[in-house]
């Protein structure tokens, strides 16, 4: 889905506009910017003190390791450091198009150096169990993990009650994995919780942007 309007808020290497916002409103999907928006947000604010020992790679990254050739994919992935990271969050999705991300629905995969693990968290069941795979199978060369050591495993997890929250479950369950590894605090993920994150998220780009505006 394209982003259409003003801009909203310009926050590192993500652009949000009013149609962007908009998707935050029930009964949306979200689209790439937003989840992109929350991992970046995450990564610089959230967990930036953890920066060393974590990586959040957005949607458009994640298509395009996808449905790349691998020699493409790890000329890309290596100034990301990723063989030194504790964990790294994947926002997937269904789509098999490779100029953009659409598709139908959102799902998480975590790479977890600690037990060797490539984790699938779907709401959804394993509705993208098989994308999840193709991209746990591409990175694993690149996040310093062998791979006669490596699993894949099908995580369960909260299921989402509706069919438009995939992507809030997405950044509910990075944020959660992410303080319970980091943190030690990380309450269960609940649909009252996801649902609730539609406004959080709301308010805290609305915040950022007025604080932008603030100091022009």
């Amino acid at each position: 889905m394209a982003s259409t309007g003003p801009i909203v808020l310009s926050y590192h290497n993500c652009l949000l506009r009013r149609s962007d916002l908009a998707l935050l409103e029930k009964p949306r999907w979200l689209n790439d910017q937003v989840i992109s928006f929350a991992f970046e947000y995450c990564e610089y604010d959230l967990f930036k003190d953890f920066s060393d020992d974590v990586a959040f790679i957005g949607p458009d990254i994640a298509q395009f390791i996808k449905l790349s050739q691998d020699a493409e994919v790890g000329m890309f992935l290596e100034s990301l450091n990723l063989a030194y990271k504790q964990l790294v969050f994947l926002a997937i999705n269904d789509s098999e198009s490779d100029t953009s991300v659409g598709g139908s629905h959102w799902s998480l995969l975590v790479c977890c150096r600690r037990d060797s693990t490539f984790r699938h968290y779907d709401s959804s069941g394993s509705f993208n169990e098989h994308a999840a795979r193709q991209i746990a199978e591409k990175m694993q060369p690149h996040v310093g993990l062998e791979k006669s050591h490596v699993m894949f495993v099908q995580e369960q997890c909260t299921q989402q009650e509706n069919g438009y929250d995939c992507g809030l479950f997405v950044i509910c369950n990075a944020e959660h994995i992410c303080k319970d590894h980091f943190q030690g605090t990380a309450g269960a993920v609940t649909q009252a919780g996801v649902t609730k994150k539609r406004d959080d998220l709301k308010n805290l780009i609305l915040q950022l942007a007025a604080a932008q505006d603030g100091v022009k």
